[in-house]
């Protein structure tokens, strides 16, 4: 780590660590009595309170020392938002260990993969993911020990699994008599890995520093405005990029949180959302996908919730203006990444927009955003040239901040930095008020003729369409342009469109030789395990697909 120069007359402050467990510290103190709601897998609905929430985290600190977990010990989830992955999330971390949060979503072998190469000694996991841990298990090096969050007469008796424990037992024999220790606030707090869709994951070691100071962050009012009046449901998983840090916004404000569990359908949350009155929410677009659809076949509304974050991919215009015009929601488009832990930028007005017209306040409000205090950001071309912020120039989009990675874990991909600069892979514009829009990722846009199209924008104009319910759109090879855009969509149920149809719906929208030459119907895309497009895939399926144009 870098050393600095100290002035000739320092601060007389006090100079406390940025630890992760002050968060939970100050919730308990200041909002013991606040309310926790999880839904269980169990099918039924568990409360606590802050206060409760650290009782048992000081519990689960003391469980784990017994086991001989150390400082910068890697212990491993595989579990849904709820109560008891939160208590992991603070005793872990709190007791000088690092959390190492695994996607359920992904393949066996992949999830042995990460967690080898984290080197985790223990594996707590809900019991739905049995099968999945056992699958795993043979491959697995350091794992000592597996922690199923349940009680004992959950608890399988006929397990494949060597030291299987049960994580309430754990919690009943220990003492709630812990003192959280004082350590470097530098220190590693948590490890997630990157979705490793071109090649293998790649392992961010966030530290207690960065993860306090993103969650301060990340509670400002033109950020997330997380508030001590709110109820916050995370959709967005706790085992992708920390729930976008709202496990540790929602207790430093004092806001009630709410859990979905495993129940990520419609009717499930809908019927969240309304009994427990949330007003707030995050999560990625096809999850609202998914909402929407239950509340049109259902003519519902709701009764408090308010306003959402929608990140993790770009949120189509037209689930934008539905959310806002139909439902009375505020929307704010957010980006980020793992790299980034993971809030980047987010889409809010500034004075100076009020008095724009609503059309235009929209089209702002697309973008993904302003960045944030503690992100800064540029976009330069292949020659790493910084390019202007004129809202029209597109280029390689690059970061740097104090919650943005220096390295990958254990060095994996050797130097990742430009200059102090982070590559995020995005290509981006850059309006004069700072506004940021992605175009694509820098491995997906289509290079026609030398010339670049982005095909967010051509995603975004199909799905406007009343008869589409997703579209994808890829480069695929043209002998002449090099490469032409392929438009690929699902229709609505029961909708009826043609390829003529959606071609036509684009005249005058976008430059005429951006249009796409073919369309292909498909009765699903390819989705990654936190919901992104699998781009590669479709490329790999349409490889030898012949154009109309050739």
């Amino acid at each position: 780590m870098s050393e600095y120069p100290k002035s000739p007359l320092m601060g007389q402050m006090m100079s406390q660590p940025l630890l992760i467990s002050s968060i939970i510290q100050h919730a308990d103190r200041h909002f013991g009595n606040n309310e926790i709601v999880s839904r269980r897998l169990e099918g039924d609905l568990h409360r606590y309170t802050y206060r409760d929430c650290h009782r048992r985290t000081r519990q689960l600190a003391n469980a784990l020392a017994a086991l001989g977990v150390k400082m910068g010990d890697r212990i491993a989830t595989l579990a849904w938002n709820g109560y008891r992955h939160l208590e992991a999330y603070y005793a872990v971390s709190g007791s000088g260990a690092v959390l190492h949060t695994i996607n359920p979503r992904l393949h066996p072998d992949l999830i042995a993969y990460i967690a080898n190469h984290a080197e985790d000694q223990y594996l707590l996991f809900d019991a739905c993911f049995l099968p999945i841990v056992e699958a795993a298990a043979a491959q697995l090096k350091s794992v000592k020990g597996y922690i199923m969050l349940c009680d004992r007469g959950q608890l399988p008796s006929d397990s494949k699994l060597p030291t299987l424990l049960c994580y309430e037992e754990l919690i009943d024999a220990s003492s709630d008599d812990y003192a959280w220790p004082i350590f470097d606030e530098n220190s590693a707090s948590s490890l997630c890995y990157t979705s490793g869709t071109t090649g293998n994951p790649k392992g961010v070691l966030y530290s207690h520093r960065s993860t306090v100071l993103h969650s301060y962050a990340s509670a400002m009012p033109d950020s997330l405005n997380v508030s001590g009046r709110d109820t916050v449901l995370p959709v967005v998983p706790m085992f992708h990029v920390n729930a976008w840090g709202l496990p540790y916004s929602v207790l430093l404000t004092g806001a009630k949180m709410v859990f979905p569990g495993a129940a990520l359908d419609g009717k499930s949350l809908y019927e969240l959302f309304e009994q427990e009155q949330v007003t707030f929410s995050a999560g990625v677009p096809t999850v609202w996908l998914g909402l929407l659809t239950y509340l049109a076949q259902n003519n519902l509304k709701f009764s408090t919730f308010k306003r959402t974050i929608i990140g993790g991919a770009a949120c189509p215009p037209a689930m934008m203006k539905t959310l806002r015009n139909q439902y009375g929601i505020e929307v704010v488009h957010a980006w980020g990444m793992t790299e980034m832990s993971p809030l980047g930028t987010t889409g809010t007005l500034q004075t100076k927009h009020l008095s724009q017209s609503v059309q235009e306040q929209e089209l702002r409000l697309q973008k993904q955003g302003h960045a944030i205090y503690g992100v800064d950001m540029k976009i330069v071309d292949d020659d790493g040239r910084e390019l202007p912020w004129d809202g029209a120039t597109y280029g390689n989009l690059l970061v740097k901040g104090q919650w943005i990675v220096d390295a990958y874990f254990k060095n994996e991909g050797g130097d990742v930095l430009q200059d102090g600069w982070f590559p995020t892979g995005d290509v981006a514009t850059i309006d004069a008020d700072g506004y940021m829009q992605i175009t694509d990722r820098s491995k997906d846009v289509i290079k026609s003729g030398g010339e670049w199209i982005g095909t967010i924008v051509l995603e975004n104009i199909a799905m406007e369409h009343p008869a589409v319910q997703i579209a994808a759109c890829i480069g695929v090879c043209h002998p002449k342009w090099d490469e032409r855009p392929l438009l690929v969509v699902v229709k609505k149920p029961g909708a009826d469109v043609c390829r003529e149809d959606l071609l036509k719906f684009y005249e005058g929208r976008i430059a005429k030789w951006w249009t796409p030459d073919d369309v292909v119907f498909v009765e699903s895309l390819p989705l990654g395990a936190t919901g992104k497009m699998l781009k590669n895939k479709l490329r790999e399926q349409f490889k030898d697909y012949t154009l109309p144009t050739v």
